[in-house]
């Protein structure tokens, strides 16, 4: 059976910056394919049809949007020779194939090793219109949908007044073609990739989160979708076993 953890993380995780910390990315460099590819599709593909209610959401997210997330993506793939991609039907590089057919945003995430989550202007800020988040680190999507930038980071200690109008100014300025990327870094004691979290339970109330034998690091991208001019937040998990 695939491992669905990583060897190693690709980068320097001592060099974790603080909110909102991005840095220029390549444009292909947002969707990534590692080691724990095969497993982690699994995974994905177990929890989209186990309990879809939980890692898929949608509120006034529009199918334009919704559509140009899917075809962003079958672009890179087409240009990558371990996937196969037809008119109808992708065939992914563990040999699954995939459908063109249903919601774009969920068979975009069964594509790809990344959560998927599009970011639409509202008013004055960005907010979370649709997304596919099968491996949350400490969140729960229901809680996040329809939200603005600023009370989908509600809990985060450290997202003050300053760092959601920089985040925000983020968002407005990125440009088409030019990602930018960051990550976190979080121990855990249990490998699972789907950990969901409610903002009323404290993290502190189990032995889950915080210090543990297992590191988490999401490779986080923000890429702006051209003809929509809305923002893909896209997450890649690394899950490594620290070294004793």
């Amino acid at each position: 059976m695939p491992e669905i953890l990583q060897k190693k993380i690709p980068y320097d995780v001592s060099e974790h910056k603080k909110l909102p910390g991005m840095l220029p990315l390549a444009a292909d460099g947002w969707l990534i394919e590692d080691e724990a590819y095969a497993a982690q599709l699994a995974e994905r593909d177990r929890l989209l049809q186990d309990t879809p209610d939980k890692v898929f959401a949608e509120v006034g997210a529009s199918a334009e949007a919704k559509q140009e997330v899917l075809d962003e993506i079958l672009a890179q793939l087409r240009r990558r020779p371990s996937y196969c991609v037809k008119a109808g039907e992708v065939r992914r590089p563990d040999g699954i194939i995939v459908p063109l057919s249903g919601d774009p945003m969920r068979t975009a995430a069964r594509l790809v090793q990344e959560d998927l989550c599009l970011h639409e202007r509202r008013g004055d800020e960005h907010a979370l219109t649709a997304a596919v988040m099968c491996f949350p680190a400490s969140w729960t999507l229901y809680e996040k949908i329809g939200r603005p930038l600023s009370a989908v980071h509600r809990p985060v200690a450290e997202y003050d007044a300053d760092v959601a109008k920089r985040v925000q100014r983020l968002f407005d300025g990125i440009k088409a073609g030019h990602p930018m990327w960051r990550f976190n870094v979080l121990e855990y004691v249990r490998p699972d990739l789907f950990q969901p979290r409610s903002e009323t339970d404290p993290r502190s109330s189990d032995g889950d989160y915080g210090q543990g034998e297992y590191l988490r690091s999401e490779h986080q991208a923000l890429v702006r979708l051209p003809r929509s001019g809305a923002v893909l937040f896209v997450i890649h998990t690394y899950l490594i076993k620290k070294s004793t």
